[in-house]
């Protein structure tokens, strides 16, 4: 039987949870209250996610191998995936158990497909008469308007019927009839060229040079950490990795360690006791020593000073 549901979110950690096993680490990058809403529709093959969010962020987003995924942007607000620019009308098929970078510099909304690679193939070769196969990198499409046209009228009908109290969706033959046109749907937009086909070779090496970037933050993220050594330790020059991190992160290695640190810090004081912790405390045990600088950069990034964020109630 099919299942929908939507979730609201006051917290960044509760959403990226709300993704299953799809991994996300938001990394938040303007000031404000995080608010986000998250739209799941589960059919026999198919998974659906409607994404909307209030504040700009860095996702990296690990996809399990075991399915196929799909991303785009939902209405007009653009995204960067690994660096590219998304527009509506854009997708991006990703490859198998890939790592990704996507960011936004504002409030957007993007939806996220899964799907088996053995129903890609079936579907693909009775459509079409040949197989799709899972790409080996993620390859950035432009679908026909005519096909994404479609796509997106059958993405917000699914969206809408996932919403709580729209029992319809929990008939049997309504899931299937949906389900079917949107899997013909996926695979029209799926024939569709490769945008940035001549720079695919460059852009897996960069998406590797990140994911072992990531690696090695999560390894020393509670640690005193220095870039040179840190590039030592991937194997990759200083100036190479800045140059990635601009175009996949839109910051420095830097400026992304201290964002991360500082989400982190964040994340801590909402959880904390304001009775039982301090800000000194939570400030040192993320690696920021200077407590004075702490509190400033603090402000400066999220608009409220830390012991605000202490007070508040979890």
């Amino acid at each position: 039987m099919a299942e929908g549901a939507t979730l609201t979110f006051g917290d960044a950690d509760g959403y990226a949870a709300g993704f299953g096993d799809a991994r996300i680490n938001l990394t938040i990058t303007g000031a404000g209250d995080f608010e986000a809403r998250l739209t799941r529709l589960r059919l026999n093959h198919l998974e659906l996610c409607r994404c909307r969010e209030i504040l700009p962020r860095i996702a990296y987003i690990s996809l399990p191998p075991e399915r196929i995924f799909l991303s785009f942007p939902v209405g007009t607000a653009s995204l960067v995936s690994d660096g590219l620019v998304l527009r509506n009308g854009d997708m991006v098929l990703h490859g198998r158990g890939e790592s990704t970078h996507q960011r936004s510099h504002g409030a957007s909304q993007w939806g996220l497909i899964a799907l088996s690679p053995d129903q890609l193939r079936t579907c693909s070769k009775a459509l079409t008469g040949r197989e799709i196969a899972p790409p080996p990198v993620s390859r950035l499409l432009h679908p026909a308007r005519a096909d994404i046209s479609r796509f997106r009228l059958l993405f917000r009908e699914a969206c809408y019927l996932a919403e709580a109290g729209r029992k319809l969706i929990e008939r049997p033959e309504v899931a299937r009839a949906l389900e079917q046109e949107l899997l013909h749907a996926i695979i029209n937009c799926l024939t569709a060229d490769d945008i940035d086909n001549n720079n695919s070779k460059a852009r897996h090496h960069h998406a590797a040079v990140m994911r072992r970037f990531e690696d090695g933050l999560s390894k020393r993220i509670d640690q005193r950490l220095k870039m040179p050594a840190l590039c030592a330790e991937i194997g990759v020059p200083e100036r190479s990795l800045r140059m990635c991190c601009a175009k996949f992160l839109g910051v420095s290695p830097a400026r992304y360690l201290l964002l991360r640190r500082l989400n982190q810090a964040r994340s801590a004081l909402r959880r904390a006791d304001p009775s039982m912790a301090t800000v000194a405390e939570v400030a040192r045990n993320h690696q920021f020593l200077e407590l004075g600088r702490f509190a400033v950069t603090y402000r400066t990034t999220f608009g409220e000073s830390p012991s605000v964020t202490l007070q508040r109630d979890p």
